[in-house]
């Protein structure tokens, strides 16, 4: 199957490396060229999105944030470039509203388009073990299911825009969790007790996740080299926000979460670090 894939970056480029690896005839795309080129030994790499999906049967974007995935499929003629019949799946963190629009541009164009925002971070991307949040005409899920297996469990959540709404649902639970994970090791080190003999001690009891046993070990390592930008954590919490808000919902977990990265992001440079760096905000904050 000849499968478009725009946006080649941390999550992209394993998800082109599983999706060539299964057989599958892969055009790329990336805005900095140079990281798409890395690919070239199994995808064919373009230097526009328009001629990437040139003849594509399903068109993957893994782009940043919404604004940027609407401009390049409506306003940059992606969209309209592909063939009809086409199948658009956005795989990449935005508002749901915006891949409602983009469902109904689709339709307009006699095209398919599912929003499937991913869960598991770079490692679940390399070992394909991505939790898949589907939205849209479950017909077209069917068709494209095995695509979507590839790269890891696809589930389907309801109509356009669902897939967004459960990814904002999964952000609020990792970014509180790991606000928790980082807070209790501070805790623990300020009182004298070894973090990483702690994250040891609490693995297989009721305070036991993956946040512990995944970015708990990051924080013991400090290693915050980025799986997940704190810059993505923040605008998933701005979009979450902004989807509470119209329900008249008070979420205060989730401000304060939103708050403690933004302070992070904008105030202590971290921004391209991964969301583990809560812990190393922490540090931060308290030599202030």
């Amino acid at each position: 199957m000849q499968i478009a894939f725009l946006g080649t970056g941390l999550m992209g480029a394993p998800m082109v490396r599983n999706l060539a690896a299964a057989g599958h005839d892969l055009h790329i795309w990336n805005r900095s060229l140079e990281k798409a080129q890395a690919l070239s030994g199994f995808a064919t790499v373009y230097e526009t999105p328009i001629e990437a999906v040139d003849g594509a049967d399903i068109v993957i974007t893994m782009l940043s944030n919404g604004p940027v995935t609407e401009h390049m499929l409506r306003e940059q003629g992606v969209m309209a470039a592909a063939p009809s019949n086409a199948i658009f799946i956005n795989m990449g963190s935005v508002e749901p509203d915006c891949d409602r629009h983009l469902s109904a541009l689709a339709v307009s164009q006699a095209k398919h388009y599912l929003d499937a925002p991913v869960s598991g971070g770079v490692h679940g991307a390399e070992e394909a073990t991505l939790t898949i949040l589907v939205g849209g005409d479950k017909a077209v899920m069917d068709v494209v299911e095995p695509v979507l297996t590839v790269m890891g469990t696809p589930h389907y959540l309801g109509p356009a825009g669902s897939g967004q709404v459960a990814k904002l649902a999964n952000q609020m639970i990792v970014a509180i969790t790991i606000g928790a994970v980082a807070e209790s090791f501070k805790l623990a080190e300020s009182a004298g007790c070894d973090p990483a003999l702690l994250r040891t001690a609490l693995r297989g009891g009721f305070a036991d996740s993956k946040i512990l046993e995944l970015h708990g070990k990051r924080m013991v390592d400090r290693d915050f080299e980025p799986g997940g930008r704190s810059s993505i954590q923040l605008k998933d919490l701005h979009n979450v926000l902004a989807l509470a808000a119209e329900s008249n919902l008070d979420l205060p977990m989730t401000v304060q979460a939103k708050d403690a990265f933004t302070d992070l992001v904008e105030q202590h440079g971290g921004g391209d670090l991964d969301h583990s760096a809560y812990y190393l905000w922490l540090e931060r904050k308290a030599k202030i």
